[in-house]
Order: structure tokens, then sequence, then C-alpha cells
């Protein structure tokens, strides 16, 4: 009982002091498709770059943590190492060395979800429009 209540504030306090924003970014759209030719993960550096320097003012204030995702699968750096080490604390307090490995496939599954929204979307917008 005392490890889940233990647990429980770790979580509370690392919502607290960081702010985390999760940017998801489209992998072809114009603005980054000759970027992430060159580069897989080319677009969610950038989507990383931008919000970084627009929440720059909150750097005193508490830790800022973008987590940039492509549509098409790749996050920024970063955002990588953020989740690793998360999973790494996560598995040091729970004892299951998976905690990372669950971490990325929620991640991968919230992609999938997103991608599945916006393809049934463009369905419904074709419809409307002949």
């Amino acid at each position: 009982m005392y490890l889940c209540v233990k647990i429980l504030i770790i979580i509370i306090i690392i919502i607290i002091i960081i702010i985390i924003i999760i940017i998801i970014v489209c992998t072809v759209a114009d603005s980054y498709v000759a970027a992430t030719a060159r580069e897989a993960g080319a677009a969610a550096e950038r989507a990383a770059e931008l919000k970084i320097s627009k929440y720059s003012g909150l750097e005193d204030k508490c830790v800022f943590q973008p987590i940039a995702v492509e549509s098409l699968g790749p996050l920024n750096k970063i955002a990588c190492q953020f989740l690793k080490d998360l999973g790494r604390r996560i598995s040091a307090q729970s004892g299951d060395e998976s905690e990372s490995a669950f971490l990325f496939q929620r991640l991968s599954v919230l992609i999938h979800r997103f991608n599945a929204i916006l393809l049934h979307n463009s369905f419904e917008a074709a419809d409307h429009l002949g």
C-alpha cells in the first residue's frame, strides 16, 4: 500500500513540475515533405523547436517538455530520451522492466487512432463536396 501511495505522489509531482505538450505533425504535409524526404523525424524536430521557442519564457518556472510525433511515427530526439527516462523511472518503482516499451506502445496506439480519425474525417469532407 505504501509503495502505491509513493508512486502516486511521484507522478503528481512530475505532473505539477513538468509541462508536457504533445504535437502531432503530418509527415507528408507540403511544409515538411522536403525535410522528411531527406531525414526521418525532421518534421517532429522542427515542430519541437517551434514549441520550445514559443514557450521559452517558462524555463525559470517549470520544466517544459515537448513531445513531437509525426503522423507516420518518428518522434523528436529529446522526447524519445524523455520517454525512455520516464519508463526507466517507472520501472524502478514498479519492478516491471517493460514500462518503457509500454509507454512507446501507448504512444503508437495514440498515433494510429489519430490517423484513423483523420482518414475518417477526410471521407466525410469528400462526401460533403460532391
